[in-house]
């Protein structure tokens, strides 16, 4: 597994990095037989270090989590109870399932734009209604099933996710997280 571990305006020392791989190996492992690469990346929030992950699993399924505390060591520690947890969850939903995915997923390149939003001071009316693009980005939409794609959404932490859909091939499907806490799916005809 290749980890990248990069700190955001902090030096990382060398002990926490051999700390970063050991504790996070162990985890993924429990859990996931083949992961690919693990990113973490440590910053600074107020008075406290936030520790970021994100591991990226051979199903082409994601797994990310956040956590902060006063410490450094305390804040992946945390990270990494939850990364634990939502593994854990991935790996019984499988074997709910009774399946496991042989091949990666595959995914579709797509464009994705970031807009800028319109600022509260403006009360005049824009001179034209295009919206301005911020930033330019590529993106992958992957093919899953419905119950792999809300297992992706959670495991992200996501509040949408957009998909195709492998069972009916449709085009994009998307599902979301209700404000009732249920999930949404959107499936077009």
């Amino acid at each position: 597994m290749r980890y990248q571990v990069s700190g955001k305006q902090i030096d990382i020392g060398a002990a926490l990095q051999t700390h970063v791989e050991t504790e996070l190996s162990a985890v993924v492992e429990k859990y996931a037989g083949r992961p690919t690469d693990a990113h973490v990346v440590f910053s600074r929030d107020g008075h406290a270090f936030a520790a970021e992950a994100t591991v990226h699993l051979s199903t082409g399924l994601v797994a990310q989590a956040r956590a902060t505390d006063h410490e450094i060591y305390a804040a992946f520690d945390k990270c990494t109870e939850k990364l634990d947890k939502q593994l854990r969850r991935y790996k019984r939903r499988l074997k709910d399932h009774h399946k496991e995915r042989v091949e990666p997923i595959e995914t579709l390149g797509a464009s994705s734009y970031v807009l800028a939003a319109a600022e509260e001071s403006e009360v005049e009316e824009p001179e034209t209604l295009q919206p301005m693009i911020i930033a330019e980005m590529e993106t992958k939409i992957p093919s899953l099933t419905v119950g792999e794609a809300v297992m992706q959404m959670e495991l992200a932490g996501a509040p949408v996710l957009v998909f195709r859909n492998e069972k009916q091939d449709r085009g994009l499907n998307i599902v979301y997280r209700r404000d009732d806490g249920n999930i949404g799916w959107i499936d077009p005809s």
